[in-house]
């Protein structure tokens, strides 16, 4: 298998890993089990991995992982809109 071809693959699983999550969000506007920690480390985690593709030059991993930044990215502003005050 080539590995752009293999890097395309595997992007594509991660960066739709977390879809299911922010569609469950959108639905029920319910945020109490998300980890606010956990959003921001793999939001940091996800753009070091673009900031490598872009030092490497490797298409598939920029994509994949800027295409995780903007899902996760939402996944944030929806824990800030969704979350209950108190």
């Amino acid at each position: 298998m080539d590995e752009n071809v293999l890097g395309i693959v595997a992007g594509v699983f991660t960066s739709f890993s977390m879809i299911p999550q922010l569609i469950k969000v959108i639905r029920e506007k319910n945020v109490e089990d998300l980890s606010l920690v956990m959003i921001l480390v793999l939001i940091t985690g996800v753009s070091l991995w673009v900031w490598y593709g872009i030092i490497r030059n490797e298409l598939p991993i920029i994509i994949s992982n800027a295409f995780a930044v903007l899902v996760n990215l939402t996944l944030l502003v929806c824990y800030f809109l969704f979350r209950k005050k108190s």
